[in-house]
């Protein structure tokens, strides 16, 4: 019987992929209160990097102190925080892994005490509340918005001097980007808003921008056109997220990474629109997430789309370090526990998963 091609190599650009699992980007608030990442976020990284070949993104960064409003979560703005992610893109790229950081702005989805504590504007595309009762935002001014473009552009190089193999811009899960894109949040009349091109703008020049810096190859883009995760979902998403598909597609990016229906922020729900459409559309590397189980992912890989995908496991990947390892072997899966997903500076919950006792005697025994 042949392999599986979930487990078959697969290549971007200079980085050879040893197999099509990858690690999603997840919260985790373990950086610093003046967001630096910390030693305990270089052990947790370093865990799941356990099998070479593997390709990791890391959590949501802060592209600018002013892009904010979210406790413990990293940024790179500043050399003491390139300096921190060098150790860790360091540790990653030892065992034969590779890196990519998730960049992103927060907008309306800001907390609001710790915008207000760390001095943050929350801002949006439009004075349109998140929810009922929430924060209304202020509307951002044209130069404001030129400014997250930089930011971007300023956040990306930083990444590369930092080590990182690439950046995924952060265009979903009702952040800054996703806001601007969607009309539920975007009900601007400049050229931001009031029309389909006019909402991806900002998405697109963001994406632009990047890629002149440090190349398309280095450059990822993460959308959820079926999300409802803080106040987002359109009525009709494919017309909106088709042109930004076929936008993005003349920029060669390294990939495009989808989330299912079935995902809202961190949690499943019920949801049974596909991604179809955009599978039509795009044609580079897919990246898709949406709580796979070791068997839908064979079957979307194997069987399902016959394009190249690497599927992208958040929870699984927490609470086992050595996942891709397990996968191969046919072994089980330990079991998260999600109140101790979001434990602000502690190992519990976060590196002290255990790797399975075949893993470390496979170790050993090299």
């Amino acid at each position: 019987m042949s392999e599986p091609r979930l487990f078959k190599p697969l290549d971007i650009g200079d980085m050879n992929f040893t197999h099509r699992i990858g690690m999603a980007p997840l919260t985790r608030l373990r950086a610093s209160q003046d967001r630096i990442p910390t030693s305990l976020m270089k052990e947790y990284y370093s865990q799941r990097a356990a099998v070479p070949g593997t390709l990791i993104i890391t959590e949501g960064t802060f592209i600018s102190a002013t892009c904010g409003g979210f406790p413990h979560a990293p940024g790179l703005w500043r050399e003491d925080q390139v300096t921190a992610w060098r150790a860790i893109t360091n540790e990653v790229h030892r065992k034969g892994c590779f890196i990519f950081c998730q960049l992103f702005a927060m907008g309306r989805a800001a907390d609001v005490e710790t915008a207000r504590r760390e001095g943050v504007d929350i801002v949006a595309p439009s004075a349109i509340p998140m929810e009922e009762g929430a924060t209304v935002p202020r509307a951002m001014a044209f130069d404001e918005i030129k400014q997250v473009v930089r930011d971007f552009v300023d956040a990306s190089k930083n990444a590369i001097r930092a080590g990182f193999d690439g950046v995924e811009i952060h265009g979903a899960n009702g952040y800054l980007l996703d806001q601007f894109i969607q009309d539920v949040s975007n009900d601007r009349t400049d050229e931001y808003g009031g029309s389909v091109e006019n909402r991806n703008r900002l998405v697109r020049e963001v994406i632009e921008s990047v890629v002149d810096v440090i190349g398309p190859k280095r450059v990822g883009v993460r959308l959820s056109p079926w999300s409802t995760f803080q106040g987002m979902r359109m009525a009709d998403p494919i017309p909106q997220f088709s042109n930004l598909i076929n936008s993005a597609n003349q920029f060669n990016l390294a990939y495009l990474h989808l989330v299912e229906s079935r995902i809202s922020g961190a949690n499943e729900v019920v949801g049974h629109e596909s991604l179809d459409f955009a599978y039509d559309l795009w044609n580079g590397l897919f990246l898709v997430a949406g709580g796979y189980t070791l068997q839908e992912a064979h079957e979307l890989v194997d069987r399902r789309i016959h394009k190249d995908i690497m599927v992208i496991f958040g929870r699984y990947f927490i609470s086992n370090p050595d996942l891709v390892f397990r996968a191969r072997k046919g072994l089980e899966m330990s079991a998260y526990n999600r109140e101790t997903f979001y434990v602000s500076g502690s190992a519990v919950g976060y590196s002290d998963y255990p790797f399975s006792a075949e893993y470390l005697e496979s170790i050993f025994t090299e």
